[in-house]
C-alpha cells in the first residue's frame, strides 16, 4: 500500500467556477456550494467562463457540456490551457459515453451525469480537492529506465525530456510506479488517486491510463515502463527491459 505520511485537510473554502445556463440548476449548484462554503462565481456561458478563468484563479470548475456558445468540450480544452492547475469536472446529460470520453481526453479530470445528485457532488468535489491540497508519498525521484518521476516538482522526464502529464495523470504514474510489477486494484487505484471515499463510475481510471499509454508510447524508446491491464482486477506497470 502507498505510505501516505501527511494529514491532509480540505480547504474549508475552494474558489469554484461554475459553467451553466440553466439558470435552474445553476441556481441550485451555486445556493448549495455557497453554502458549504465555496467561492461560487457562476457563468452562464463558455465565453464567459473563459473571461472569468482569465481574470481570476480557480481551484475546480464544473463545466456543463450543452452550452449556448461553446461546446462544454472546447471550453474544457481551453481552460486547460488558461488554468493548468484548475481542477474539471464535466456535468452533461448526454448518454453517449464517447462525449464524456472526449471531455475527459480534452482536459477534465472527472464527470457527473444529470441529473446530480448534490450528496455526490458534494463528495467528489471534497475528494479533488483534497487530492490537490495534500502531499502524499515520500519524495524521492523515480526511476524506471529512461523514465525520471519527481514528485516534489511534479516533473517527468524521459531521456531527459519532459513529459508533460495532467494532474490525475501524475498522481496516476506516480502511484503505479511505486510498486513497479505489483498488480494493483482498480479499488486501490481510485482510492489512493482520487479519494478513499469514492463512489459511482470509475471510467476516470481507464481515460486516465489511456491517456497515460499514449504519452509513454510518444516518447520512442522500449526504455520507459508500459502499462498492463488485468481484466476484472486492475494495472501494472511494466518495468522497461
Amino acid at each position: 500500500m502507498w505510505p501516505v505520511h501527511t494529514v491532509i485537510k480540505v480547504p474549508s473554502m475552494a474558489r469554484l467556477l461554475v459553467v451553466e445556463d440553466d439558470e435552474t440548476i445553476g441556481s441550485a449548484l451555486e445556493s448549495s456550494l455557497s453554502h458549504h462554503g465555496h467561492d461560487v462565481c457562476w457563468a452562464r456561458c463558455g465565453r464567459d467562463a473563459l473571461r472569468d478563468a482569465e481574470g481570476r484563479p480557480f481551484d475546480l470548475a464544473l463545466v456543463d457540456l450543452g452550452l449556448p456558445d461553446l461546446d462544454g468540450i472546447e471550453v474544457c480544452r481551453r481552460l486547460r490551457e488558461v488554468r493548468p492547475g484548475c481542477v474539471q469536472v464535466i456535468l452533461t446529460a448526454r448518454t453517449d459515453e464517447m462525449d464524456v470520453i472526449v471531455g475527459l481526453e480534452a482536459g477534465a479530470d472527472d464527470y457527473l451525469t444529470k441529473p446530480v445528485r448534490l450528496a455526490e457532488l458534494h463528495a467528489r468535489i471534497r475528494a479533488h480537492l483534497r487530492r490537490e491540497s495534500g502531499v502524499a508519498g515520500e519524495q524521492a525521484v523515480l526511476v524506471h529506465g529512461l523514465l525520471h518521476i519527481d514528485p516534489a516538482s511534479r516533473r517527468v522526464t524521459v531521456d531527459g525530456q519532459e513529459l508533460l502529464l495532467r494532474t490525475k495523470e501524475f498522481d496516476l504514474l506516480l502511484r503505479l510506479a511505486r510498486e513497479p510489477g505489483v498488480a494493483v486494484r482498480r479499488e486501490t487505484l481510485m482510492a489512493d488517486v482520487w479519494d478513499a471515499h469514492w463512489f459511482g463510475s470509475t471510467k476516470t481510471l481507464d481515460v486516465h491510463v489511456a491517456a497515460l499509454r499514449r504519452k509513454l508510447a510518444t516518447a520512442g524508446t522500449d526504455r520507459v515502463p508500459t502499462i498492463s491491464t488485468l481484466r476484472g482486477h486492475g494495472y501494472r506497470l511494466e518495468p522497461p527491459g
